[in-house]
């Protein structure tokens, strides 16, 4: 205990010192959230969306000429409960149910779905019933910052332990621990403890700070976003160990870090919605840890999700917890 101690701490204080490092990971998110709250604060985009239940298809040429309507996204839904909350907090311009006892859903405060509705009714679509909602608007800067801290959160897990290690290794920093009778567990534990300990520290703070000025959405419990904080940060260490397990070039692990990193703020989920995308890009995003943490904390914060709803993003990000740890202690090494 005495050494893991020892190690962390002088991992705590070289983080601290550096002064430029400690300041871009707390400035950098809070910016980001400030821009895109300022940027998105005007009107609302021109881009209706609109839930589909069943397929149009099946419906009359007359039936179903609204959905051959250019600039409308129609997106497939199955959970009818998911998708009228987005219809209440305007995720949804409307909701359209074309089964049996065709029904459709719109937010009676919402000036796209008003207009939507009016295009369904100009094409004479007889046969719906009219089911109204209420809610509040979720703004883009809610509905973007559980991606933006996440991400932020990426980089420092990944960047701060694995191109740190790789440092360490060579310049000859974990050569000279390998004299001493500190066991590679005993040092990578107390790697990923010190930068889980920073992590949630300056994203806590972060929150907070930012939720002072906008104050955010959050209709969830702030202990599962904890939780799904703290799984998600051990889950990006543990893969930043896995990569610098054996490494001993700067210029290689910072190579192979963009290579990981940059697959995820562009397909987890970060800056826009993957409903709607191509399947496949939606399966290969569920191989990437920043969906999981993306989605649960998105979930929780603007749909009031609970432990039971964000389960399998916790069991997904520990598994992959165990493989990256595993993995990355079979392959370690000082030199």
């Amino acid at each position: 205990m005495k050494r893991f101690l020892a190690v962390m701490h002088a991992r705590n204080m070289e983080f601290i010192r550096d002064r430029s490092s400690l300041g871009w990971n707390i400035l950098f998110p809070l910016l980001l959230v400030l821009a895109f709250a300022v940027v998105f604060s005007g009107d609302d985009k021109p881009l209706y969306k609109v839930g589909v239940l069943g397929d149009p298809a099946r419906l009359s040429a007359r039936e179903s000429g609204f959905f051959s309507t250019r600039y409308i996204q129609f997106i497939p839904v199955t959970d009818l409960d998911k998708a009228i909350d987005k219809v209440e907090h305007f995720q949804f311009d409307m909701l359209v149910d074309v089964r049996e006892g065709r029904r459709y859903w719109v937010n009676g405060t919402s000036p796209n779905g008003y207009l939507l509705e009016r295009i369904l009714g100009g094409e004479k679509a007889k046969g719906f019933q009219r089911v109204e909602v209420q809610g509040r608007k979720i703004r883009y800067v809610d509905w973007v910052v559980p991606g933006v801290l996440a991400m932020n959160m990426m980089f420092s897990c990944l960047f701060g332990v694995g191109y740190v290690i790789v440092r360490y290794r060579k310049n000859g920093f974990l050569k000279r621990l390998k004299a001493t009778p500190l066991t590679p567990f005993e040092f990578l534990l107390a790697q990923m403890t010190s930068r889980l300990i920073l992590i949630l520290a300056i994203t806590v703070a972060v929150y907070a700070g930012c939720n002072y000025f906008i104050q955010f959405e959050m209709r969830g419990s702030y202990a599962s976003l904890f939780l799904l904080t703290l799984l998600g940060a051990v889950c990006l260490i543990s893969c930043g160990l896995l990569v610098s397990a054996r490494l001993s070039s700067e210029e290689l692990a910072g190579g192979i870090l963009n290579l990981i990193t940059w697959p995820m703020m562009l397909l987890s989920g970060v800056w826009f919605s993957l409903e709607g995308t191509n399947p496949v890009v939606q399966r290969i995003a569920q191989f990437l840890p920043l969906t999981h943490i993306v989605d649960g904390a998105r979930a929780i914060m603007t749909e009031g999700a609970v432990l039971a709803d964000i389960a399998p993003h916790l069991i997904v990000l520990s598994l992959m917890s165990m493989v990256f740890l595993a993995v990355g202690s079979m392959i370690f090494r000082w030199e």
